[in-house]
């Protein structure tokens, strides 16, 4: 199922895929896309199946591999056309906590102006800001480095794009508390950069949503430069 030729045939039949719809030749009638609408179906109806969140994440961790080939035609074709199994591997991916494999989706995906399968109900740039920042918030002291710069890169992406207060409030709140994180193991001045970073995320999620429990994070912050600052705590 994952062999060279399986993989050439996906990419290929992704790019011929999008070609076609452009000349208006409807997508799904094209034989890769059909062939892979398939598979999304079995996979989502063997997930169905696992009642555990964690296993859900570990089947799709397992599932998402077959789908490369075709995502990278996607890309490589770049035309925009909308496609359910592209936007489908965008949210498994970042189920999954691949950050740095589902950016360059999200940003196609924002760029192209896709839609969402029906059953997320929610615009591309809500789920994506909202998914990231969920991920995040399960556990910030876990996120790696490079995930951070890709959560400000998602900041990034969506900050034009419209979607509830609360929803861009979860994103600068998880901004807030990696970016607060990373202060740790660091010398003074760095730490006081991440620090100040971190608050402007807090305090800015506090206005987009006074419900967002950041206050105390911002009270905790606001008094760890201010203790940082004291004399004789390595100010130079």
């Amino acid at each position: 199922m994952s062999s060279p030729a399986r993989k050439h045939f996906l990419r290929v039949s992704a790019a011929l895929a999008a070609q076609a719809e452009q000349e208006a030749n409807p997508l799904r009638h094209a034989n890769g896309y059909e062939l892979m609408l398939a598979q999304l179906a079995e996979h989502k109806r063997q997930l169905k199946q696992v009642q555990s969140v964690e296993r859900k994440a570990d089947t799709k961790r397992r599932m998402l591999p077959e789908y490369a080939a075709w995502v990278e035609g996607v890309l490589q074709a770049d035309s925009g056309t909308q496609d359910d199994i592209f936007m489908t591997v965008l949210v498994w991916r970042i189920d999954v906590g691949d950050f740095a494999g589902a950016l360059p989706l999200a940003d196609y995906a924002i760029r192209h102006k896709l839609a969402m399968p029906d059953q997320y109900q929610r615009t591309t740039a809500c789920l994506i800001a909202e998914e990231f920042a969920n991920m995040v918030l399960k556990d910030p002291a876990a996120i790696k480095s490079a995930d951070v710069e890709a959560l400000v890169e998602v900041e990034k992406l969506v900050r034009d794009q419209d979607m509830p207060d609360e929803v861009r409030a979860k994103l600068h709140k998880a901004l807030g508390y990696v970016i607060a994180e990373m202060a740790t193991g660091h010398d003074q001045a760095t730490a006081n950069a991440c620090r100040e970073e971190a608050l402007a995320h807090l305090r800015r999620a506090l206005e987009l949503h006074d419900k967002s429990g950041v206050k105390k994070d911002i009270e905790r912050i606001e008094r760890e430069i201010k203790n940082a600052a004291k004399p004789g705590d390595g100010k130079s």
